[in-house]
This record gives C-alpha cells, structure tokens and sequence, in this order.
C-alpha cells in the first residue's frame, strides 16, 4: 500500500457543506472542530484562508487548502472580513465509524448562484497518520481536482440538494479531495515519507509511530526488519536522511509538543508516554531538539466567557 492510501485507512472524515443562504457577502467563518487536519474547497465562488499569523491564502473555485489542525484560521470572502459564526465540531456530519444523523446547522437552506464551500474534518486513527500530518505545512493549496475528482460545479450540484445517500456521497467526496491534494504535496513530502514504502525502513518508521514509548534500540529495529543492523541503519538513514534514534527522538519530541499544547497532563506523565523516564529527561532532550523548554509549549487557558484561548 502506498503512504497516500494508508492514510486514508487510517483517518476518517467529517464533512459540512455551507450554501448561499450562509454565505451571504460579506462572510467569514472561524474554524474550531479540534480537528488534526482540515480540507476545504470552493465548488462556487472564491474564498481566503486567513490563518492567524500567516499571510492569507486564495483559493479559487475548484482549488483545495489543507490546514493542519494547529493553525487556528478561519475561510472567509476576504482577507479583511471579521468571522461572525465559528464552525465547532458539532457542525458536521458524523464520518463512517459515527451514528446515522442530519448534518445540522451548516447545511443551509436555499440555492442560487451564491458561493458554495465544502468543508472536511479529519481524525486520525494511528501512529502514522499522526506523523504524517505532523510533516504537513501549516496550509497547503493544492490545484484544482484532476481528473480523479467531479468537477467543482457537479459536486456544487450534487452537495447542495438532498437525496438519498447524500451523506455516503459527502464522505466519499472528502477523500477524494483529500488524496487529490495530498498527490501534489507527496512529491515534495519529507524523505521519510518515500522511506515507507521501502520494506525494512517502512516497517520500522511504522514500530517507531506506533509504539514511540518503547525502549527502542537500532538492534531491535534491525531485528524487526529482518536485516543486519548494519544494514538496517545504512539504509534508514540513506532513505530518511537522519539515523533511526535521531528519527525517534524528533518524533518523541513531536509528541510531547503536541501533548502539551492539547492536554492538561504534567510534563512527567507526557515524558512517559513518549519514551522518557520522567520530565528532567524529556526537558533535557525538548531543549537540545527545539531549542526551549517543555513549558514554552503549553496553550494559554480558556477564557470561560468567550471560550477563546
């Protein structure tokens, strides 16, 4: 299976489609499902990605952005429009493994020429998925859909009427939009991305993502694999360009950071679950690796009255 696929059997989408009635210039919508990955895709219209603290993003009709879930943003008709409706989880449809029910209040009513954005939320399932997102940009544009993916006008179509198997259709739909971008991306992705799918270095990057807390050692891994340790660590780090334990260490550190931006635990508890004997250990490795403290990376509180950080 190529890294691509196995992504997308390892995360499951959550759609909502916003029609004319909701888009009424001048709109913009915060985008705040917690969600790690988000997609959305103007099937009419034009729209801007304005991720805080980064330069806003066009995209055009039929063109595909790619937010990791970190970056707080919102899609709006332009770049200087303030978000007046901030889209929460609840505001879309449930993916495959979710309970049968309506799409709820995105899904306005009325049709027209209006613009016509389709949404997606993605969760991830594994280990893989998780660094792969992590290997992500922060937004990614894509072109518009090849030849694998309808046409922005007849998805606009089918997405803004109802039917049966609509929501079948708007899941199906999302993978479709995201593997068209994640295409595109996929030839300039980190090598370690291109490493999966060698036999001996995929099948330790996989032992790596999956169990990162485990004590592992370039013997054991080469042991996995079924190759010499020599060769094991020639070929890892001719593929990935960095040798397996510094490739774990990043990614116990990748771990960590988001642990501690989206989580309450101590940084003992997170040091633990990612590989660590407690927190002057991790400390230790998070300053060598980032340059900074485990502290400097946790998220503000919640403001209770306006539910912002």
């Amino acid at each position: 299976m190529d890294v691509v696929s196995e992504l997308l059997t390892d995360v499951w989408g959550r759609g909502a489609v916003f029609r004319p009635a909701v888009l009424r210039t001048p709109w913009a919508l915060r985008m705040s499902t917690g969600a790690p990955l988000m997609v959305a895709t103007m099937l009419r219209g034009h729209a801007w990605v304005v991720a805080d603290g980064r330069d806003p993003v066009r995209i055009a009709e039929g063109q595909i952005a790619v937010v990791r879930g970190d970056v707080p943003y919102a899609v709006a008709d332009a770049p200087s429009s303030v978000p007046t409706w901030t889209v929460t989880a609840a505001d879309y449809c449930p993916g495959g493994t979710g309970p049968t029910r309506s799409c709820g209040r995105p899904v306005g009513e009325g049709t027209g020429e209006g613009p016509v954005l389709l949404t997606g939320a993605f969760e991830r399932r594994g280990g893989f998925s998780r660094h792969l997102l992590h290997a992500l940009p922060a937004v990614l544009v894509a072109p518009a859909a090849g030849s694998a993916v309808p046409s922005a006008e007849a998805m606009a179509e089918e997405v803004t009427r109802t039917g049966p198997g609509q929501m079948l259709v708007l899941e199906r739909l999302l993978d479709l939009i995201l593997v068209s971008a994640l295409r595109g991306w996929f030839d300039e992705a980190p090598d370690w991305c291109r490493g999966m799918d060698d036999p001996w270095t995929g099948t330790a990057l996989r032992l790596m993502y999956d169990s990162p807390a485990y004590p592992w050692t370039v013997a054991e891994l080469a042991a996995k694999t079924g190759v010499s340790r020599a060769a094991f660590a020639r070929r890892f780090t001719a593929l990935v360009g960095e040798p397996p334990m510094t490739h774990l260490t990043g990614w116990r550190i990748a771990l960590a950071a988001e642990l501690l931006r989206d989580t309450d635990l101590t940084v003992d508890a997170i040091a633990r679950r990612v590989g660590y004997s407690g927190a002057f250990a991790l400390s230790v490795a998070f300053k060598r690796v980032r340059g900074s403290r485990p502290s400097d990376h946790r998220r503000p509180p919640l403001d209770e009255r306006t539910g912002e950080r």
